[in-house]
């Protein structure tokens, strides 16, 4: 391609492997002062002698991506909170509520009970400090709805995120680490000592202008869904939006347009350009055309809540703006790693959030493999020529996506071609029209028929998405997709694309050993799936074990109902370790696994007389004396599982405590697992 900038790219990839060394390397020591002193003393001097050679040696570029991989390293290490001193877990607090200062910075999206916000720790006890924290607020309470910028003086307990408590369960703890979230607190009214408004910030702002604009939109004739969607196509907030409804737009491949991004804001782009096109032709008017548009995307990334997705693609088209302004010529590519390299300097990790990863890999590959299969075919008519650009930029972007999509959602929707070349062609129309309703209804002047025809739109949107999402042998879920067929895909599509721009025999056997290195992936997947496992899961109120032999799962549970092939946890599990035959029975109440017996009690709390020492499992609260049970059969391990009272739990671990027997509650630690 032509004015491809490669020293950006290859130093925007350094960086990023930086951050992602440092994600897994938490020992700032191996890039020390002196080390990056000493890289940095010897790129200059490679770069004095390489000025005065003709022909240039490798030692400058070498040099120069370590700096890269050094400066992202360290990037990541200095904001971690070992290396921030005064962040509140450098703090030495007591074990019980403490007075905590703290200020509301962004609103997730509620769960059932309560309603959740990212916090800003002020002080505790009067000690200055900061850091982030998640902040649980019960519904039931009247303070239930806190905005952001608000100040709360409380009184309460800092928590640890729990961890996952069954094999392949979303690590939610993981997550919010990549907000910047360590720790929690669960409040209810009776725990706010103070509240005040707090200073206003410009997200403060944006949050109270975006939440009018929802207040008016509420007041017109529009129905919830079509609200709800209205609300994730224009303004990127999606907490409105029902699971089901949701679910049928991932199940239609279509879920990318509920979340704005490069999609959305490449309109906002075209539409302000237009818009402002007059204004080239005054004195200095491609200055103040670029400067207005700058401007204004950078307004509406602080209206959509300043997403990772927004705010990548408000840079990217920033840069094309500026490069438009002082008239110079860019390429795509380049405009789009130079984005990448500014915003993980901004916050190094955004690199980690699936959004910002699917939204990068989704650009590069338009940009990359569009111009490759836009060639098998020349549209002559311009229907023709519409569709056949939508259909080739959607299949480059999937094919970009796919093996990330696979990863982490474990689903492929068949039918994402047919959605796209239907929705695509009309999301402008959609987005300009909607905002036009946004701004009549925030001034009241929407007329009746606008509101109605445009409810109708989103209805027959949301109608045809059902549809889609209806025809469910198109759906294909339970995909199994670890890291190395991750890398060993995007390695082969890399080296398809390089043989594709020109043959030689060098790429063919490349391209044949990256193919070799996916195959072999499958293969050693294949082989490590074939490990057996026993595994006593955590189900509140119900008893769930299961034991893998291969890819089949023998299923034992308390509920007979249910089928927890689609249901937490066993979902989650069946994907991620590739099941592919599952079989359910009742609990029963003595097994074999490896030459142990494991004994498994019920509500009756009735056993038998057994000679070698079980693991015993208690199940359904049951009424028994566990000494004497001890005594008795002399266990390896107790277990008890999310099925047991509270107090029972607790009764049990103190006695194993007494007999110094290990005990394992899958409330507190999790799913038990015996290979």
């Amino acid at each position: 391609m032509k004015f491809i900038n490669t020293p950006v790219i290859m130093f925007s990839l350094f960086m990023g492997l930086g951050i992602g060394f440092s994600h897994f390397v938490n020992d700032i020591s191996i890039f020390s002062f002196p080390i990056v002193t000493g890289f940095f003393l010897l790129l200059c001097l490679s770069w004095i002698i390489a000025r005065k050679q003709l022909f240039q040696n490798v030692l400058f570029g070498i040099l120069s991506c370590l700096i890269f991989l050094t400066l992202g390293f360290l990037n990541y290490q200095t904001r971690l909170p070992d290396f921030r001193s005064n962040h509140y877990l450098q703090l030495s607090t007591n074990v019980g509520p403490s007075a905590i200062q703290l200020k509301i910075i962004d609103q997730l999206k509620p769960d059932r009970f309560n309603s959740k916000y990212i916090v800003e720790i002020n002080a505790i006890e009067g000690k200055s400090c900061h850091g982030k924290a998640l902040l649980y607020v019960q519904k039931r309470d009247s303070i239930a709805q806190l905005s952001i910028d608000e100040t709360l003086l409380l009184n309460s307990t800092i928590e640890s995120i729990p961890e996952p408590q069954n094999p392949g369960q979303f690590d939610y703890g993981a997550y919010l680490q990549t907000l910047d979230v360590y720790k929690q607190l669960r409040i209810s009214k009776h725990d706010i000592l103070n509240r005040s408004s707090g200073s206003l910030t410009i997200k403060g702002r944006a949050e109270n202008l975006r939440n009018h604009l929802i207040s008016a939109l509420e007041r017109t004739s529009i129905g919830e869904n079509e609200r709800a969607i209205i609300q994730a196509l224009i303004l990127g907030e999606k907490k409105d939006i029902s699971r089901e409804l949701y679910k049928e737009y991932a199940a239609a491949g279509a879920v990318h347009i509920l979340a704005v991004s490069g999609l959305h804001v490449g309109i906002i782009f075209l539409l302000l350009s237009n818009l402002f096109k007059p204004l080239k032709r005054l004195p200095h008017g491609v200055i103040i055309h670029g400067l207005l548009v700058f401007c204004c995307l950078w307004g509406y990334a602080l209206l959509t809540g300043l997403s990772p997705s927004v705010t990548r693609a408000v840079t990217m088209f920033s840069f094309f703006a500026f490069a438009a302004a002082i008239r110079r010529e860019t390429n795509s590519v380049n405009t789009l790693f130079l984005s990448f390299f500014v915003l993980l300097i901004i916050n190094p990790k955004w690199l980690f959030h699936v959004g910002f990863q699917l939204s990068y890999m989704a650009v590069l590959s338009i940009l990359l493999l569009n111009p490759v299969i836009s060639r098998i075919y020349k549209p002559r008519y311009y229907l023709d020529k519409l569709f056949w650009n939508i259909t080739t930029v959607s299949l480059s972007a999937q094919i970009g996506i796919v093996p990330l999509t696979l990863y982490y959602f474990h689903q492929f929707p068949g039918l994402f071609l047919l959605s796209n070349i239907i929705l695509l062609p009309f999301l402008g129309i959609i987005i300009g029209c909607g905002i036009v309703i946004l701004l009549l209804s925030l001034i009241n002047q929407l007329p009746l028929w606008l509101g109605e025809t445009y409810h109708y739109c989103i209805y027959m949107l949301n109608k045809f998405i059902g549809w889609v999402a209806g025809q469910e042998q198109f759906l294909f879920e339970g995909i199994r997709f670890s890291e190395a067929k991750v890398i060993a895909t995007y390695s082969l599509l890399i080296s398809l694309l390089w043989l594709l721009n020109r043959f030689s025999y060098k790429r063919i056997m490349v391209t044949l050993a990256c193919f070799s290195l996916l195959a072999s992936s499958f293969i050693w997947e294949r082989f490590s799936s074939s490990e057996n496992q026993f595994v006593v899961f955590h189900k509140s109120r119900k008893s769930l074990m299961g034991y893998k032999q291969g890819d089949a799962l023998r299923l034992f549970r308390s509920d007979t109902t249910t089928n927890y092939q689609y249901n937490y946890p066993i979902k989650d599990y069946y994907q991620t370790e590739g099941i592919r035959v599952l079989s359910e029975a009742s609990l029963p109440k003595v097994l074999k696994y490896n030459n142990q017996i494991i004994l498994v009690l019920d509500s009756l709390g009735v056993y038998p007389k057994i000679s070698e020492k079980p693991i015993v499992i208690l199940t359904s609260s049951p009424k028994l004396h566990l000494e004497r049970l001890i005594d008795s059969l002399q266990p390896k391990l107790v277990v008890a599982d999310g099925s047991n009272y509270t107090s029972y739990v607790n009764r049990w671990r103190k006695t194993c405590a007494q007999k110094k027997l290990p005990f394992h509650h899958t409330g507190n630690k999790g799913a038990l697992i015996i290979e």
